[in-house]
């Protein structure tokens, strides 16, 4: 079981390695024409100038955390933190990077089909997927030989933890930062574009559309990315600080071998899904069909035989290092059942999301229909069709969570912790099989760009019917990753939770102890807080998307009224992207700073007052930050797909009352899905993650 750590590592070398394999392999296809090729430079040159200038932003914030943490809790803390932070960044960026050059290559490759097409998006997105699940693993694993095996120093697990935080801030300003950027970009395009103007989505007219692109790179890539980073590092994290925290384990104590199973059986998890990830991508082909469904068949191929290896593997690694252990009850399949049942409750939640933002099915379907009479009614179908989706996660996370406390029992006993060892290690089983799950998601963006960059470049409508048939797979494979995502946040941050509520008893030598009495006025108070926190995030965070839109609409607007010929399109008229672009950047890395730094503060402030109150908060937080992660995504998946739906010639088509009612949902969902939404799951992990590293200083 030593080596168990060197494995991970190994593994996640052999990720990056994959990133690099992918990385040449799009390289080396056609970026198409020169128009495409400067329309793909273009937006690569914006997104770098946004994630270099975002990052700058962001490292201020960092450092005083950092030194804060050196201060309050230890100095390697904060050189952990650090790692986190970075290695989070440089996944972001990496990924940015390649889905930016994958974009006119995919266009290239649609001439020919989606045979050609598919694989070359899924390879640009699977750079990204095996940057962020490698150096993700790359370096918790290198923070725990050095610190935990080969150092054996003090507080050894605080600054393991700590990492996780650093991973934290990065993804909670890169979701607002790149959130805000992408919407407002879009809402402007959309809102002048398709309603006003009457002219396509990416029309090579409208200023808005080169900021469009760019913002599906830094929002739904690189923003993407740093979530499904921190979302995986968590993971692996929770269950090693539950069980150090619950029987104050040192550094020096962990090679113990009673204890060393329950830190070696979540890093091979991570392994075994690295390796089934790693053989699960190479099975990705395109076929002949733009049929959405052939599509989806081949995209999720490698996701379903990933996940098929990790089950087989997670039960032999069960009776591996449980098998002959002290600590079992002769019953080591019980931790493959939390393990896997966490992986098919992730998946039932992808799927879930799937039925409720895909146009095969009837909710999106009901949408378009009520399209027909109006922006009101469309709205208010696709608020109430989030919300009975909310209701079917919720049951499903219970079943998850049911299901891996049993596993636990039977595995570890009825006393003690086995029963939450169980539901921390099913969260990894969410997200075991990160590599391809990420893959799969960061493949949406790049197919959307292809699509922008045919209509822009103006190439044969052909082309773009195939881009528009992967762009729209690409809709429902994000709305599954986060379906993961959020889910996965749920089991981490009550690990998490029970983590820190032993850390209060360690910190204090048992002399105080976290209470969670609803009738106790600080734990009342502070499950308000909690309840209200994620109503403020979103709210803040939708504010802001709908400031920095308001500026891209009347920049637009000004440009059509004032540019000669720009809006009849007459040769040699060209808007002025540049300021849209800057338009999108200045306002998003303004508005992300208060958002952002909320979340760190609140659980701070309330720590140092009651300890109790902020146990209260993290509860309040943790239930309606879930549920309004769930909302919102599934709402603004399904109105985006019944404009979709209703482009594709259904309910009169492009142009017609119906489709304009279709475009205000959609813009009304594209802060939902893409900027609030996915932010809450990182919301309620970075509240917890500081709860849990500060809280021997707030005792």
């Amino acid at each position: 079981m030593d080596v168990v750590p060197y494995l991970a590592l190994i593994s996640a070398v052999a990720a990056l390695g994959l990133a690099f394999f992918y990385y040449k392999a799009v390289e080396k296809e056609s970026p198409g024409n020169e128009r495409m090729v400067f329309l793909m430079t273009e937006i690569q040159k914006g997104a770098r100038a946004f994630l270099q200038a975002e990052y700058k932003w962001v490292s201020i914030f960092a450092i005083a955390m950092a030194i804060l943490l050196a201060v309050v809790i230890a100095p390697l803390a904060a050189v952990t933190y650090i790692l986190g932070a970075v290695l989070s960044s440089a996944a972001g960026y990496a990924g940015m990077t390649v889905a930016t050059m994958a974009n006119a290559r995919t266009t290239e490759a649609a001439k020919e089909g989606p045979g050609k097409a598919l694989p070359i998006a899924f390879r640009g997105g699977a750079v990204m997927g095996f940057s962020v699940a490698g150096l993700a693993l790359l370096g918790l694993m290198s923070t725990y030989i050095v610190f935990v095996v080969l150092l054996e120093v003090d507080q050894a697990f605080e600054i393991v933890t700590a990492y996780g935080l650093g991973a934290s801030t990065i993804a909670l300003f890169s979701r607002v930062g790149g959130g805000i950027y992408t919407k407002a970009a879009d809402v402007g395009a959309d809102l002048v574009g398709k309603v006003e103007a009457g002219i396509p989505e990416d029309d090579p007219r409208n200023p808005a559309t080169i900021a469009d692109n760019v913002g599906d790179n830094v929002g739904d890539v690189a923003g993407m990315g740093a979530d499904l980073f921190e979302s995986y590092a968590g993971s692996i994290i929770a269950p090693i600080s539950l069980v150090a925290f619950a029987g104050a384990i040192t550094a020096e104590q962990s090679g113990n071998a009673g204890i060393l199973p329950f830190f070696a059986f979540p890093m091979f998890v991570a392994f075994i899904g690295m390796v089934a990830s790693i053989i699960g991508s190479f099975l990705v082909k395109g076929g002949d069909s733009t049929d959405s469904k052939a599509l989806s068949k081949a995209l999720h191929l490698g996701t379903n035989v990933a996940m098929g290896i990790t089950v087989v593997g997670v039960v032999a690694g069960s009776f591996w290092i449980f098998g002959g252990d002290e600590f079992t009850e002769d019953k080591p399949w019980g931790l493959a059942v939390s393990v896997i049942g966490g992986l098919i409750v992730g998946w039932a939640l992808g799927k879930t999301a799937e039925y409720y933002t895909s146009d095969h099915f009837s909710p999106v379907k009901k949408i378009a229909v009520q399209t027909e009479t109006g922006p009101a009614t469309t709205v208010l179908k696709g608020i109430s069709t989030g919300m009975v989706s909310v209701a079917a996660s919720v049951a499903l996370i219970l079943i998850g969570v049911g299901v891996a406390y049993w596993g636990g029992q039977q595995a570890l006993g009825d006393e003690g912790i086995g029963g939450l060892y169980g539901i921390a290690v099913a969260a990894i089983g969410m997200l075991a099989t990160t590599g391809v799950v990420v893959s799969v998601d960061a493949y949406g963006p790049i197919a959307d760009n292809a699509g922008g960059i045919a209509e822009m470049a103006e190439l044969d409508p052909s082309v773009r019917e195939v881009t528009d048939a992967l762009d729209s797979l690409g809709n429902t494979t994000a709305a599954i990753a986060k379906g993961f995502a959020v889910g996965s946040a749920a089991l981490t941050a009550l690990a998490l939770f029970k983590s820190f509520e032993f850390a209060v008893a360690t910190a204090s030598n048992g002399e105080q102890s976290l209470q969670l009495n609803i009738g106790e006025i600080d734990v009342f108070i502070g499950l308000f807080i909690g309840a209200a926190l994620p109503f403020l995030f979103a709210a803040l965070t939708i504010d802001a998307v709908g400031r920095a839109a308001a500026q891209m609409i009347e920049e637009v607007r000004r440009q059509f009224r004032e540019i000669p010929g720009l809006r009849e399109g007459k040769p040699g008229v060209h808007p002025d992207s540049a300021r849209c672009v800057a338009i999108s950047t200045d306002a998003s890395l303004k508005e992300m700073i208060l958002p952002g730094a909320l979340a760190v503060v609140v659980p701070l402030v309330t720590g140092f007052i009651s300890v109790n109150a902020l146990g209260g908060l993290l509860a309040g937080a943790l239930v309606t930050g879930f549920a309004l992660a769930i909302f919102m995504a599934n709402a603004g998946g399904a109105w985006d797909n019944a404009k979709k739906f209703i482009e594709t010639g259904q309910h009169g088509g492009k142009g017609s009352d119906s489709h304009k009612a279709a475009v205000v949902g959609d813009t009304v969902g594209d802060p939902f899905k893409d900027t609030s939404g996915p932010a809450m799951n990182i919301l309620i992990k970075v509240m917890t993650i500081v709860s849990l590293v500060f809280a021997s200083a707030f005792v």
